[in-house]
């Protein structure tokens, strides 16, 4: 596995090591040693899969601590643009975004840690999201902000039109509108 750094601290991309051949392929997903040796020391406690169709847009949520989430986020089948929103308090990249292309073909992994806000949008219809958390799931503990609040700047690459959203998410406030649990 090759760890990647991002401009933001702690967020790091994963490209796991590949076997293929006229079969098909294999690689780890996770290694909890290997990763712990690559500096992600992280105790995964919960799994989570979504199917969704092109242009389905997940998010932006976090979980407020102590029930704060880190994960580990792959797509098994189809394309995502992924994101991540720094809302540690004290980081100097406070409020900036990280956004990457996730896919079944490129196989990359995305580490998001506590103190980060995620989502995604689907790019291609059928896509299965895959995330490991750190922390079970509190319905108590959400934050969120709403996706395309103008102060993030964050270029989906998609027509606002076009994004498929929860009634939930459409709801959520603007970044300015939030106090950070972090």
């Amino acid at each position: 596995m090759n760890i990647i750094e991002t401009p933001i601290k702690d967020l790091v991309i994963i490209e796991p090591k590949v076997w293929a051949d006229e079969r098909g392929y294999f690689f780890e997903s996770y290694n909890q040693q290997l990763f712990k040796n690559l500096g992600i020391d992280a105790d995964f406690v919960q799994d989570n899969q979504s199917f969704s169709h092109k242009n389905a847009l997940r998010g932006l949520h976090a979980q407020a601590t102590p029930y704060a989430q880190g994960k580990l986020v792959r797509v098994i089948q189809g394309r995502v643009l992924d994101v991540a929103v720094d809302i540690r308090k004290k980081s100097p990249t406070y409020g900036q975004h990280f956004s990457i292309e996730l896919s079944g073909e490129n196989k990359k992994m995305f580490y998001v840690p506590p103190g980060f806000l995620h989502g995604f949008v689907t790019l291609e219809d059928q896509t299965i999201f895959s995330y490991k958390c750190t922390a079970l799931y509190h319905k108590n503990a959400e934050v969120g902000v709403i996706w395309n609040d103008e102060d993030l700047g964050i270029n989906w690459g998609i027509d606002a039109n076009d994004a498929l959203i929860s009634p939930k998410d459409a709801v959520l406030p603007k970044f300015s509108e939030i106090e950070s649990p972090f």
